[in-house]
């Protein structure tokens, strides 16, 4: 297994375990997982990709036969190529610029907020696994940022690291990420695995977070949720 492909089945592991999803299935050179999202109720990912851009015309005709809203998630070191592969293969690309990073999370950076705010960390069994949630509250009560880690055997998977509009510029999601690593090192976990958006990459660089490959999402055509 290259060190790519087991980052990814170290990735989706702790995903899973921070949205509690069922285990994936290993359908051969991708994980089926079912999400139950809006748009997205079945995602494979691609586990090859990064070696075998061909595995992905198989993997485009399993998300084709599926009978509801699937995705495809395609880490890979040649993004270009792995598009062309995609589109050719009758998908269509969502998205180009997702990353998937990595970081050492006992150097993490932390960044307290500052009043009118407050930060709730929160440890959750889930399983032989847990879930750490972060939330920085306003002193009115409402929430402005927030996020999850998945810790699965030795990595902390980073999820859904998001900032209320109103409350967006004030070093609130640099608060979340340094509370979630904070408590994975306390938890006995000091790898960091995430999936950035390019809206969330200047943030987890500047963190001190590396990429390691570009992420493209595809689906059939007419299945164009976004999110």
């Amino acid at each position: 297994m290259s060190n790519l492909r087991d980052l990814i089945v170290r990735w989706q592991r702790g995903w899973a375990v921070a949205r509690a999803l069922p285990a994936a299935e290993d359908v051969g050179g991708a994980l089926r997982v079912r999400c139950m999202q809006p748009g997205r109720d079945i995602e494979y990912v691609a586990l090859d990709a990064g070696d075998d851009l061909s595995s992905l015309t198989r993997l485009a005709e399993l998300v084709a036969g599926e009978e509801s809203a699937t995705w495809l998630t395609v880490p890979t070191i040649d993004p270009a190529r792995a598009a062309s592969a995609l589109v050719a293969s009758g998908l269509i690309v969502l998205k180009h610029s997702e990353l998937l990073m990595t970081a050492d999370l006992r150097g993490h950076p932390q960044n307290l907020p500052v009043a009118p705010y407050r930060l709730l960390t929160q440890v959750d069994p889930h399983g032989g696994d847990s879930v750490v949630t972060a939330t920085v509250r306003h002193e009115s009560g409402e929430i402005g940022a927030r996020g999850t880690m998945g810790l699965a055997g030795t990595d902390a998977v980073a999820d859904r690291i998001e900032t209320t509009p109103a409350h967006r510029r004030r070093g609130l999601a640099s608060a979340v990420m340094g509370a979630l690593a904070a408590s994975a090192v306390e938890e006995g976990v000091e790898r960091g695995i995430l999936i950035a958006s390019e809206d969330g990459q200047r943030l987890y660089l500047t963190l001190g977070w590396q990429p390691v490959a570009d992420v493209l999402i595809a689906t059939t055509p007419g299945n164009t949720y976004p999110s």
